[in-house]
């Protein structure tokens, strides 16, 4: 039987940032999964580390030390990373009152690093593309990953560097008290972290059924300008993701968005679409996105859905744009918190998260899990 320090079993975004926090600690560590690399919710997403969009409290401060952490891992493991930070554009008088309620109330008393824009303000970035809103929200803080070319950077820098095993190819079958019995033999670790994404089945399943857990599918796009268009630098975001993230989504102004969305254009909050729009390192845009919760995550798209997102972000961008690649995303949702660290045993942890903010606040959290159990 062969043992470690830690065994970590998933190697997406929870699974690495426990794996990096032990290993850097100079704890062995093997990291099983079951694919030959995850291709989950870590690799299907914007790469937006969010922090600006975190509610007050626990969220903010995960979002926080993971932005740090972000950036020590990118310099360690050479994967790009952009720290221009966010703008949130509000194509409307409604959607800026929220913009102005959060800048006046929430920004200083909270401690968020954002300063709200003028259209005169605007009128000055990318050659005026984005001066047709009324206002912005220009967080300071926010980073922006290329997540599928991060994560294998990530894998090689924790491999070649840092003496972690992957095994991959491997379904771990059970996990308690520091046994792991996988497809390919037993292991032993002083201390198990089960970082399973949304498959609440295979491990833990009495566990995770007691929490009556959903997925959200997500539908996303990535986009090239139609002619020369021009060169964003940052993750931008409209007013509509205020009903959505936790750091506006309770404010009395917010709900007067929703009520006039819920108006004028139901078919987005019926089916949770929210601008989002993240540049790669090549020039071309990750956009989305839209929410299908259920027990599982169809695989069929709604066209109607690619379009509204389309015209939302041409709006935007003051550009046309054409589509590269469609795909879904997909991630955990619905449960009692934005994420679960559970104790399951003296020697067993399960980590999932039950929103879409894995890559915000993922490092934290496997930061502060490992720290809880070696602090000693």
């Amino acid at each position: 039987m062969k043992q470690y320090d830690v065994i970590v079993v998933g190697a997406g975004m929870l699974g690495v940032a426990h794996a990096w926090a032990a290993a850097k600690r100079g704890l062995s560590v093997a990291v099983i999964e079951r694919s030959q690399q995850a291709h989950g919710a870590t690799i299907r997403n914007f790469g937006q580390v969010l922090v600006t969009g975190q509610a007050p409290g626990m969220m903010l401060s995960h979002a926080t030390q993971s932005r740090e952490l972000w950036l020590a891992l990118a310099r360690e493991a050479g994967f790009h990373v952009r720290a221009n930070g966010s703008l949130v554009l509000a194509r409307s008088a409604v959607e800026a009152d929220v913009l102005e309620e959060f800048a006046g109330d929430r920004l200083g008393r909270e401690g968020y690093r954002a300063a709200l824009l003028s259209s005169r303000e605007l009128s000055q970035l990318f050659d005026g593309q984005v001066a047709h809103h009324h206002a912005a929200l220009q967080g300071f803080d926010d980073l922006q990953i290329y997540s599928r070319e991060a994560l294998p950077a990530i894998r090689q820098y924790l491999t070649v560097t840092l003496g972690v095993t992957f095994i991959t190819g491997t379904l771990a079958r059970a996990a308690e008290n520091g046994d792991v019995h996988t497809t390919a033999g037993d292991f032993k670790a002083r201390h198990v972290f089960v970082c399973p994404g949304h498959d609440y089945l295979t491990l833990m399943p009495a566990l995770f059924a007691a929490m009556n857990l959903e997925v959200s599918r997500l539908q996303m796009l990535r986009v090239a300008f139609e002619g020369a268009g021009f060169a964003l630098d940052r993750p931008v975001l409209t007013g509509l993701s205020c009903v959505h993230y936790g750091a506006f989504s309770d404010l009395p102004t917010a709900q007067v968005l929703r009520d006039r969305i819920q108006a004028t254009t139901p078919m987005l909050l019926d089916h949770g679409i929210h601008l989002l729009i993240s540049p790669t390192p090549h020039g071309d845009l990750i956009i989305g996105d839209s929410h299908h919760y259920g027990q599982d995550a169809p695989p069929f798209n709604d066209e109607a859905i690619d379009q509204a997102l389309l015209g939302l972000a041409t709006q935007a961008l003051g550009s046309r744009l054409r589509v590269v690649e469609r795909w879904q995303g997909v991630y955990g949702a619905h449960g009692p918190a934005p994420f679960s660290v559970l104790p399951v045993d003296a020697a067993t942890t399960v980590a999932v998260m039950h929103s879409g903010v894995g890559m915000t606040v993922g490092l934290a959290i496997g930061e502060r899990a490992v720290a809880a159990v070696f602090s000693a």
